[in-house]
């Protein structure tokens, strides 16, 4: 839950970019799209999305779930998988407005706004509901089983975003 924080600290300034975009007819920072584009599918998606559907809902999964708790999992990874086929439309829209296409400023603040609003909805499923809940599924030794394989997930991160970063570098040299 802590991660969520720093999440909805970028909410805030998505926030101001996409009503900034709004009045300002029309003038994107690419930059910033793409800086918020690396943040949710670096952060908040790989990272933060990863351990709960790679270790917390797959460690859920082998427990006798509740008939609720299951169905709010699955809520939980569908959405997981709306906010990628978002920024990936925001990407998408970004590439438009950089070819010429002035209909795409309507779209860059229109997901940008999605975005903002999807996200604390979201965070509070599983801040309010869902963990609480299903944190009684574990004991004290899954407990901190689990927060170590958060550990070590987190440590791997920053590799694996580097490394496709430089496979992207060498392709493109080629």
């Amino acid at each position: 839950m802590i991660e969520h924080r720093l999440i909805e600290k970028m909410l805030a300034v998505i926030a101001r970019e996409a009503a900034r975009i709004r009045s300002s007819s029309g003038m994107i920072d690419p930059l910033f799209i793409d800086t918020a584009v690396d943040f949710v599918r670096t952060y908040a998606d790989r990272t933060h999305h990863g351990k709960e559907e790679d270790i917390l809902f797959k460690d859920l999964a082998r427990k006798p779930l509740r008939e609720s708790d299951s169905s709010v999992m699955a809520e939980l990874v569908e959405e997981h998988r709306q906010a990628r086929e978002k920024v990936r439309a925001l990407v998408s829209a970004k590439e438009r407005f950089q070819k010429g296409d002035k209909e795409a400023v309507q779209d860059i603040a229109s997901i940008m706004e999605w975005l903002v609003d999807f996200y604390p909805r979201h965070i509070r499923k599983e801040d309010k509901d869902f963990f609480p809940r299903t944190e009684s599924y574990f004991d004290k030794n899954e407990l901190d089983a689990m927060l170590s394989d958060f550990r070590d997930f987190d440590a791997k991160m920053i590799h694996e975003k580097y490394e496709k970063l430089m496979e992207s570098l060498e392709t493109r040299a080629v």
